[in-house]
């Protein structure tokens, strides 16, 4: 009975536990699009899940952006839009979920069908004039594996009808991987899309000049968005060699001040790179009129997030390249978002700055709200950004300023109540190649700090050629003679640990001898001199000496190495060699001495009256022997980059070949 009471109660400990593991959510949540339709007159409103608040973060909320199926949008959450024309519209609502620990709702798009116009009080699509008639938006920034929506808004500016181009370039090539898949692209005013054009390409441009942060680690040209580039070519010559993708349309019967908008889906890969700080881009280029050379040119900058949060800090530090970074001016990007249920007048960003920047090179870059610089240790009473540069942070501070809050009365437009900074910073004159971290304590008003992502600065490994030569010392070989020369390639100027491959050509040339003592022997058969005597004794003397001459292949695979300080580095691996040929030479000579027997103390050794010489070669084919070793050295001199003198013994796993290298390396 005992027995059958404790596994009950066992069995309902067990069952108590299982009912307290919570059941993982694998439903995905949906948000359904609802609309009341009067003839052409739409009301939308949306049903969406409940979201999931992140702990800590600002209240939870969704931004909504429609596409009403006859090229309009809007980002209201419960839009009214009145339709020009009959037909069938297929309307998408993509929902994100700010400060939710959920993916955003998936939704389905929902055909309208417009049978009669009724209404009159539709309205074009708004003017971009104030954007130079060329616009490329976002609904949100990109997370591995999700949506996005990009609108390429353009408008004839000139006062006749326009037959024209639009280009749509994207996946950096900065990036290892695509962080795009081929995105689907969505047209209502008759756009066609055309074959991918062969661009004209100069291999030997100048991209040192031309390029910022491109993935040859040179310098990109910032395309200025101004009214009529004239050098099409060299536009789409940059663009190319920035991107992997593109995307070619065409348009036609463009009416004066009239604009459209082409709407794209990417889907971001999974492989998408996972650095939150990371800043990637795509371009467009407009020209509004195919019979001319003349076009417009926008970036749109997107930074990398796991979770859709407003107050992010970004930067265009992606695996730079150490040997040009002197030269490159690096962007970091704030942004922020009054979450509260009024305006904030002041807000306050507190923004960590690494110590290889030189902080006395700040430039501000962009902002908004838009305002002036604050003047230095004056109160002022207009709106002005005061900056105050600590000694490892600086300070912006937006004064006097109005920034309406998302949960604000009457705020409808949630991108009003966003703000940014963008400055720059250029790299001061002595720093090591390190990874870099900083973020930013973002305060309104008087508010509790938001603190946001680490924004990340990385250096690209880079290639350093070194040239190596020196001495080999055998100390168990008789006479060696080994010296070599060749080449390492390791990762350019680091700063602590790395690893490194050689290869060089090795010469080793050891000799040895031995000779006997004259020792009287009888001879058989004798020997005839050349005077006709007949020897049959004599004193005999054998002497021998070998002579070997390798040439070897010495190969490095692979080792790892420490640089203490800019003048000592230390190292460790295995080495092979590997004969290309190897040639030992053998050489017998036995020597005749006449014997005198008239000695009064016995016989003794004349002089040599024969001698018998005997050489022997043999040679081994390549690669038919191969050594291994283990070895350790130090460096002294300048360990990074540059000439230094190195010690390095190898233990080899053949008897008398552990050997000390005694060399010489410039490192490139």
């Amino acid at each position: 009975m005992k027995k059958l009471i404790l596994i009950a109660a066992l069995f309902l400990g067990i069952s108590f536990c299982f009912s307290q593991t919570k059941p993982k959510d694998t439903i995905t949540r949906k948000a359904i699009i609802g609309f009341d339709q009067k003839g052409n007159k739409v009301s939308f409103k949306p049903e969406t899940p409940p979201l999931i608040q992140i702990a800590g973060a600002p209240p939870a909320n969704y931004t909504y952006f429609w596409e009403l199926g006859d090229g309009h949008y809007s980002r209201e959450k419960e839009p009214k839009h009145t339709y020009k024309k009959k037909g069938d519209k297929t309307v998408r609502l993509a929902v994100t979920n700010n400060y939710d620990n959920g993916k955003p709702p998936a939704t389905r798009p929902k055909t309208v069908a417009v049978t009669e116009l009724s209404e009159t009080d539709y309205q074009d699509i708004a003017s971009i004039e104030q954007h130079d008639g060329f616009l490329l938006q976002k609904n949100r920034e990109p997370v591995p594996d999700e949506e996005i929506i990009v609108v390429m808004s353009y408008q004839n500016l000139k006062d006749y009808s326009t037959n024209g181009k639009l280009y749509l370039f994207y996946n950096d090539k900065q990036f290892k991987d695509d962080n795009f898949g081929i995105p689907e692209a969505r047209a209502y005013e008759n756009e066609k899309e055309k074959l991918e054009e062969n661009y004209a390409f100069v291999d030997d441009y100048d991209k040192h000049e031309t390029y910022l942060a491109s993935n040859a680690n040179a310098f990109i040209r910032n395309p200025k968005n101004i009214e009529d580039l004239e050098n099409l070519e060299e536009t789409l010559e940059q663009s190319k060699a920035l991107y992997r993708n593109s995307k070619v349309f065409e348009f036609d019967s463009l009416a004066p001040k009239q604009t459209r908008n082409l709407f794209f889906t990417f889907r971001t890969t999974p492989e998408m790179i996972k650095d939150t700080s990371a800043t990637l881009t795509i371009r467009g280029v407009f020209v509004p009129d195919r019979n001319y050379k003349n076009h417009k040119v926008k970036n749109l900058e997107m930074e990398i997030v796991t979770s859709h949060d407003p107050n992010k800090m970004s930067s265009n530090g992606f695996f730079m390249n150490y040997r040009l970074v002197r030269f490159k001016t690096l962007n970091f990007k704030t942004r922020f978002q009054n979450d509260g249920e009024g305006p904030a007048r002041k807000i306050k960003l507190e923004t960590d700055v690494p110590d290889i920047f030189d902080k006395s090179t700040l430039k501000i870059v962009d902002m908004y709200p838009k305002c002036e610089i604050c003047p230095k240790n004056e109160e002022v009473n207009y709106s002005c950004l005061d900056t105050i540069v600590l000694k490892n942070q600086i300070h912006f501070t937006f004064k006097n300023i109005y920034l309406p809050g998302s949960n604000q009365k009457n705020v409808m437009e949630k991108d009003s109540t966003k703000g940014f900074v963008k400055y720059s910073l250029k790299f001061g004159k002595d720093f090591h190649k390190v990874k870099t971290k900083s973020r930013t304590a973002i305060i309104f008003d008087k508010n509790e700090p938001i603190i946001t992502n680490y924004a990340v600065t990385r250096f690209s490994p880079g290639i350093s050629i070194g040239v190596r030569t020196g001495y080999n010392y055998f100390p168990d070989q008789e006479n060696p003679k080994s010296y070599f020369l060749g080449a390492t390639i390791s990762p350019y100027k680091s700063y602590r640990w790395y690893l490194q491959a050689e290869l060089y050509y090795n010469y080793m040339e050891s000799s040895s001898s031995s000779a006997s003592d004259p020792v009287l022997t009888q001879i058989s058969p004798p020997l005839v001199l050349s005077n006709g005597t007949v020897l049959d004794v004599a004193y005999v003397q054998k002497e021998n000496s070998q002579k070997t001459v390798r040439n070897l292949a010495e190969v490095v695979p692979v080792s790892l190495r420490y640089n203490l300080n800019n003048y000592i580095g230390f190292g460790l691996g295995p080495q092979f060699s590997v004969a290309l040929d190897e040639t030992m030479e053998n050489n017998s000579i036995t020597r005749y001495f006449q014997p005198l027997f008239n000695n009064p103390d016995g016989p003794r050794r004349g002089e040599e009256v024969a001698r018998d010489t005997k050489t022997e070669k043999t040679k081994t084919k390549a690669f038919e022997k191969m050594q291994s070793n283990v070895f350790a050295d130090v460096t002294f001199g300048f360990s990074r980059i540059g000439p230094s003198l190195g010690a390095r013994y190898l233990w080899s796993f053949e008897n008398d070949f552990s050997h000390w290298q005694f060399y010489a390396i410039w490192k490139f």
